[in-house]
């Protein structure tokens, strides 16, 4: 009769997309990967099957050379997720359990796109994970840059976000920041160039990120994060650092939906006159007022 396999539990701390990195629960880290079918709780379809974040069942391969096999992908709490930058009808999950989102952006060099914060936050709306916006790189805005911010500012306070401009090169900006990711799991997402990984190494400087620079003929950033990889943070709590994002597409969602993934909307859809509304030509009521997505 065959011995029964002894599985253990772990999370996954990084993803290269065949090779997983997982911690188990006795802190001790295995390479691992996926042999044969992968059996999955909640049966998400997505071009991963296993991102940083995941708990994990494995069992040990080679314990001299700290390798293992992932058998299972526990049920997730929530996910963040995309479309896929390779295959635009499926889904790409970022990183999965995850108590709080920080979309690093910032106004110039380079530009973060109204319609790409926007994106960003319905997508954790909709995956009920609470979102922070930070607007790095401030000490370098120019007048009519400083205006932008402020009124961005205004639109997403209003709607029930916190905002947090910062300097990540002088941590005294990211004292406030700092103690909002003290024990939870965060993911850090936004453009490349935006500051990420030196926001981090900020938060984490024995870590030492590698940084690039800003490309002066683009304006935009260089990607510098390979994979997706998680970090216990000192005082407690992870942090998530991706890739740099260059597109943040919707997926699974329809137009009638989107209302509900804005705070300030959610408020007054019981006072719209109109069935499924999409708040773009309709007539205005006197209680709600037409609404034009940023996208």
């Amino acid at each position: 009769m065959a011995e029964d396999k002894k599985f253990l539990k772990g999370t996954v701390y990084k993803s290269t997309g065949s090779w997983y990195m997982v911690q188990g629960a006795d802190g001790e880290f295995w390479d691992a990967r996926i042999k044969g079918k992968l059996k999955i709780d909640d049966e998400i379809s997505s071009t991963n099957p296993i991102a940083v974040g995941d708990q994990v069942l494995f069992e040990i391969e080679d314990i001299a050379e700290r390798t293992a096999i992932i058998s299972t992908v526990c049920d997730r709490h929530n996910y963040m997720v995309r479309v896929s930058p390779h295959n635009k009808n499926q889904k790409h999950i970022i990183a999965a359990n995850l108590d709080l989102v920080l979309l690093i952006t910032t106004i110039a060099e380079p530009r973060t796109s109204q319609g790409f914060i926007d994106r960003f936050l319905i997508t954790a709306e909709a995956y009920h994970i609470p979102a922070i916006i930070v607007f790095n790189k401030i000490d370098l805005l120019k007048t009519k840059h400083k205006e932008q911010l402020q009124h961005w500012t205004d639109i997403y306070t209003g709607a029930g976000y916190e905002v947090f401009p910062v300097i990540a090169l002088q941590h005294d900006s990211l004292l406030a920041l700092e103690d909002k990711l003290k024990g939870k799991t965060t993911l850090f997402s936004g453009h490349s160039g935006v500051g990420k990984s030196t926001l981090i190494n900020r938060l984490m400087p024995e870590l030492s990120l590698k940084t690039g620079e800003v490309s002066g003929r683009s304006g935009k950033g260089q990607h510098t994060t390979t994979f997706a990889e998680m970090f216990d943070l000192p005082g407690g709590g992870k942090i998530i650092d991706t890739p740099g994002v260059k597109e943040f597409g919707l997926i699974d969602m329809e137009r009638e939906e989107l209302s509900h993934y804005f705070p300030e909307m959610r408020a007054l859809l019981g006072k719209c006159r109109f069935h499924n509304c999409l708040h773009i030509n309709e007539p205005a009521s006197k209680t709600f007022y037409a609404f034009i997505p940023h996208f």
